[in-house]
């Protein structure tokens, strides 16, 4: 008899698009307010201390065509 467990999970992305005008691309300071609240979400989904180590990959940074997303992505196993 086959042994497994059976599984769904559900999985958010949290996301912040700041605008990147063409030619010129996204403004840094508008970069760098998006990141201080994606990181400050990240810590709280987390619970982590403000200065605790975040990973290399906690925040993800994807180029659109008129935007620049800064993401992370929660899993949770449904109930």
């Amino acid at each position: 008899m086959a042994t497994y467990t059976p599984r769904t999970i559900t999985t958010t992305r949290r996301e912040w698009a700041v605008p990147a005008n063409k030619p010129y691309g996204a403004a840094a300071a508008e970069i760098g307010k998006a990141w201080a609240v994606a990181e400050r979400a990240y810590r709280e989904q987390h619970d982590l201390a403000k200065d605790a180590f975040l990973p290399d990959n906690a925040l993800v940074f994807t180029p659109g065509d008129d935007e620049i997303v800064i993401s992370f992505t929660i899993e949770a196993e449904a109930a």
